[in-house]
């Protein structure tokens, strides 16, 4: 243990609480990370977990090894530093969106494996569902369009598919819950009491909650079906929750944010018209609109960005891109055109623009703004000028239209004109696809110089909520701009690109079409 965290008070050593702790489970591994007063990294630990397909189109977790691999993480964390459980002021945990457990409310034992966020095997149902009352039904009250990607359908299809699982659920026996709810729940002390909760932000990407109210709605409740006692209580984002009585005993747990929320938080987008990007397999968009309800009409999903305490609820427009690095992959492993992700910048460095070729990534559909189950990928305007250099050139830049056309959707939707795009996320190391975005945006492009922004903006909102940190503009004084992009693109060509661009992706619509019924 370090000396400085003991203080002398009233004659005792006292224990300062001098860091604030982040837990970011994510799709791919958990991590925990330390942070001190100025947002500074400390300590990180990290365990990967396994990805289950045991079908075509299914993608499973298992909710237990994540619990478990918790339990590894934070102790290496605080050793590390070499810090006890008493100096940590709080906890807060971001975690993969939508993905989908059901435990055991008595043994606290999942009713099989997570379902999780990718998993699209409620497509059937989701494409039935939908046709009923029509989009409108779900816009006014949840802000969501019927999509595999949201944890209502996931609910039902497992009612639809295990014996006597809704009746469970109608009597109390069964509880549901995205991550942070099954991790909260073990935290506080599983079947022993354990506290049954979600934050506004997890809350509003399920499709059962509504948007206005911050509410289970009682009518999308009765139309996919789900009993009302399996749900946990919907809280702030920023808030104690209670204490952890395994793993970090006595630690208040303060905070639970969506991972996309967390990040927009850890950017400190804390004012209407700020926004952020994260650039990874897949890319999510989000721009702050503050208390305003901004319903979109473009394309865009709705949701709430963080709610602190009894503050009102800060809401956010988002625009989430299915493909961006993951074509960086493809392009490395299908294609064998790279060694590594990051020489894609110096062979499209080789030319001086993409020759007129572009690359429409939409290998399972399109997401925002189009939702477009039935576009498949294109690669358009090959001839035989075209070399791995354009190809390369292609690849990165469809990441900057497709974030164009969702700042393009936002403008539309909202009087918040974009002024600058915070970004974060492995790909914004390419230099080159930076450039490009702040060109086709017009607007600059910034990075901070704290990557990892899930994690801090989880532990933010925790050291808020404990009085870590005072208020949003000491957590403001924190960021610090690693580098900065500035638009030098000519306008005509910026047009005539977008316009070539928007053809591309005309060619990729209903390339997969529904047979016609018997």
């Amino acid at each position: 243990m370090s000396p400085a965290a003991l203080v002398p008070r009233n004659g005792r050593l006292i224990m300062v609480e001098r860091y604030v702790m982040s837990i970011d489970q994510g799709t791919t591994s958990t991590r925990c990370i330390l942070f001190d007063h100025q947002g500074r990294l400390v300590s990180v630990a990290q365990r990967e977990h396994q990805q289950h397909f045991p079908q075509p189109g299914w993608v499973e977790h298992d909710a237990v090894e994540i619990w478990h691999t918790l339990q590894r993480v934070v102790p290496h964390a605080l050793a590390d530093a070499d810090v006890r459980p008493e100096e940590v002021a709080a906890v807060g945990i971001a975690n993969q969106r939508e993905t989908t457990v059901l435990w055991d409310r008595r043994t606290g034992t999942p009713l099989g494996r997570a379902i999780v966020w990718q998993d699209t095997r409620t497509a059937p149902l989701v494409e039935e569902l939908s046709s009923r009352p029509g989009d409108e039904f779900f816009l006014q009250r949840c802000c969501l369009r019927p999509s595999t990607y949201f944890s209502a359908p996931r609910i039902r299809w497992l009612f639809d598919h295990v014996d006597g699982l809704r009746q469970r659920a109608e009597d109390g026996e069964v509880l549901f819950g995205t991550m942070e709810s099954w991790l909260i729940w073990n935290l506080t002390g599983g079947p022993a009491g354990g506290l049954h909760l979600t934050d506004v932000t997890n809350a509003s990407r399920t499709m059962l909650m509504n948007i206005s109210t911050l509410d289970w709605d009682e009518e999308l409740l009765e139309f996919f079906g789900v009993p009302r006692p399996m749900l946990p209580e919907i809280h702030s984002s920023a808030e104690t929750y209670g204490t952890a009585r395994s793993v970090l005993p006595g630690v208040r747990i303060a905070a639970a944010l969506g991972d996309q929320q967390a990040a927009l938080f850890g950017q400190t987008c804390f004012a209407p018209g700020e926004a952020k990007c994260t650039y990874g397999t897949g890319s999510f968009l989000l721009l702050n609109t503050g208390t305003d309800l901004v319903r979109s009409r473009h394309g865009l999903l709705t949701t709430v960005a963080y709610k602190i305490e009894d503050q009102p609820a800060v809401y956010a427009l988002e625009g989430p891109i299915a493909v961006t690095g993951a074509l960086v992959q493809w392009f490395r492993d299908r294609l064998g055109m790279i060694s590594t992700a990051p020489e894609i910048e110096t062979l499209a460095r080789t030319v001086e623009d993409n020759g007129g070729c572009y690359i429409v990534p939409a290998f399972s559909g399109l997401y925002a703004p189009h939702w477009r189950s039935d576009a498949r990928g294109v690669i358009v305007g090959l001839t035989s000028y075209i070399t791995k250099g354009h190809l390369a050139r292609a690849v990165l830049e469809a990441t900057g239209w497709q974030t164009r056309e969702v700042v393009d959707a936002m403008n539309a939707d909202s009087s918040l004109a974009l002024k600058v795009l915070k970004v974060d996320g492995g790909m914004t190391s390419d230099n080159l696809l930076m450039q490009f975005l702040a060109d086709v945006l017009d607007v600059p492009v910034v990075r901070p110089m704290a990557v990892e922004t899930v994690s801090l903006g989880a532990a933010y909102a925790a050291g808020l909520a404990a009085g870590y940190w005072p208020d949003l503009e000491v957590l403001r004084r924190n960021w610090h701009r690693a580098a900065q992009w500035l638009p030098d693109m000519d306008p005509q060509r910026r047009r005539s690109e977008y316009e070539n661009w928007q053809r591309a992706v005309e060619r990729s619509l209903g390339w997969i079409r529904q047979p016609n019924p018997p």
